[in-house]
């Protein structure tokens, strides 16, 4: 029992997952499957009730009249006198396009698989007595009537030759689906087009100045949406630059205290400890790297995008902290950006200063291409895949020897995370091919142009 119950939870699990799959995901898509789905249905129901209400009906008394007009036609010729006949003949092509003779003619059958005939043959077969099959020549119907003791050959021009209910079904549903898309499109382009931009606007906020507000239009609860983004991103990068400009203050007044500790450690009697000083200059250095790092993110943060040449800037930024280190250029690299060059230089001096604490020293690989990406490398023991979004939080290490062996804020990352969001880079921790750490920046849609 309680395999069978898995058994139908785990089908029952694979048919939701299968669905959830195969349901359309956007706005649109689901909007035009739900009015699709309804709109079959009335069409379904509207076709069963036309069919069973209305042609079945009418082509059952039909199938019936013409029957009964051909047996009288015949009864009526054979009861009159042969003089009568020609002018009853003439008279029922004239008023009932019916021709009757008294020649009977082999003729071929009719096809099978219309419906109709079928009706109609099974009317006439009733009406006579025996088995009649209609026939068809010269655009008509014939049937051989037996009469009287004769067989009479009736041919009339059916007035409803076939019924394709397929075809109908295709017509219904062909024109409910294009009314259901028009409709449909024209109801969720009014919902979609803002939702989108509104989508856009929350995946490029960052938080940073310059936020362009989302126009306030449309149906009400768009109008409202939107005015509660606009209100929230204004919130929001007010507090971001309050945030920014608080820390900048704070630790660039943090360095004129910093520096009266420093004169009086200067100023200190010989006769001092020197163990006891050293570790006051330590806790100052300590103190002083603290501050520095708060001020560059400040800066950094706060920076405005501006057009640089490419190459020559990697080349100088990575030169500048480490003359040794060469950069490697690998596709199609663009050469002009438009880049916070500020923000992109400290990013990159904590990634090299990163790699050469915790590996044997680093490496600088560009790859260009549709998103370029700039990455350090180095030969070490790597970060482990668990701890890979971990080592961005301010102040996380890896472990306490790590933090003994290598010093620093433990700021480097947090930083390098802080200002690749503030600024709509990527930052990613992959495994080199060494083994170590590759610390990967996608700096896709700052790019201007070869």
């Amino acid at each position: 029992m309680a395999t069978a119950t898995a058994i139908v939870g785990k089908l029952k699990r694979l048919l939701e997952g299968r669905l959830q799959a195969a349901w359309p995901a956007s706005l649109l898509g689901r909007t035009n499957a739900v009015l699709a789905v309804g709109a079959s249905a009335i069409a379904i129901t509207a076709l069963a009730a036309l069919w069973g209400f209305v042609v079945v009906p009418i082509s059952d008394r039909s199938a019936d009249d013409e029957a009964g007009l051909v047996v009288l036609a015949a009864k009526t010729w054979v009861e009159l006198s042969p003089e009568a006949r020609p002018y009853f003949e003439i008279e029922l092509l004239e008023n009932h396009d019916l021709i009757i003779s008294a020649n009977v003619r082999d003729l071929p059958f009719v096809a099978d698989g219309n419906a109709y005939h079928d009706l109609i043959e099974t009317k006439l077969s009733q009406r006579v007595g025996e088995v009649v099959r209609l026939m068809e020549s010269d655009g008509l119907l014939w049937a051989s009537v037996p009469m009287g003791g004769r067989v009479m050959q009736v041919g009339f021009s059916s007035q409803r030759r076939d019924v394709q209910p397929l075809v109908v079904g295709l017509v219904i549903f062909g024109t409910g689906a294009l009314i259901v898309f028009i409709g449909s499109a024209l109801i969720v382009r009014r919902l979609a087009g803002p939702l989108e931009a509104m989508a856009q606007a929350a995946g490029s906020f960052r938080g940073a100045e310059g936020f362009k507000p989302l126009p306030e239009e449309g149906p009400t609860e768009l109008v409202t949406l939107a005015s509660s983004f606009n209100a929230m991103a204004r919130d929001v990068t007010t507090l971001l630059s309050n945030r920014t400009t608080l820390l900048a203050g704070i630790s660039h007044d943090l360095r004129t205290p910093l520096a009266r500790m420093r004169l009086a450690l200067e100023l200190l009697p010989e006769d001092v400890d020197a163990r006891l000083v050293k570790r006051f200059e330590r806790n100052l250095a300590a103190m002083d790297e603290l501050i520095g790092d708060a001020l560059r993110f400040a800066r950094g943060a706060g920076e405005a995008a501006r057009l640089v040449e490419f190459e020559p800037y990697i080349s100088s930024v990575v030169a500048g902290i480490d003359e040794g280190l060469v950069v490697h250029w690998r596709g199609d690299v663009p050469k002009r950006v438009f880049i916070a060059p500020g923000a992109l230089e400290r990013v990159l001096a904590n990634l090299i200063d990163n790699a050469r604490q915790h590996g044997s020293g680093a490496e600088v690989t560009v790859d260009g291409g549709e998103e370029v990406c700039v990455h350090v490398t180095d030969v070490g023991p790597g970060i482990p895949q668990a701890e890979r979004e971990r080592v961005f939080e301010p102040f996380y290490r890896l472990d306490a020897a790590r933090r003994s062996a290598t010093g620093g804020s433990g700021l480097g990352l947090a930083i390098v995370k802080q200002l690749c969001d503030a600024h709509g880079w990527r930052v990613a921790i992959g495994v080199a091919a060494g083994g170590g750490a590759d610390v990967n920046v996608s700096l896709a849609g700052s790019f201007a142009g070869t």
